[in-house]
């Protein structure tokens, strides 16, 4: 596993592994307002509880 499998925050290419979907439906999520993401600093990450709500998935 890597750092982020404990991060509070994630890029969208490990927000798709970590709930094993294409990086695509990840960012389709976000355009449409399903899955939300932070800005910090320069990157916009998205928060590891949201997401795995939002792919019904208890955090």
């Amino acid at each position: 596993m890597t750092h982020s499998s404990n991060s509070l925050a994630l890029t969208m290419k490990d927000a798709a592994k970590l709930v094993g979907v294409d990086y695509r439906t990840i960012k389709l999520g976000i355009e449409s307002g399903t899955i939300p993401t932070i800005q910090l600093g320069p990157r916009r990450m998205i928060p590891r509880v949201p997401l795995l709500r939002a792919f019904g998935i208890n955090a």
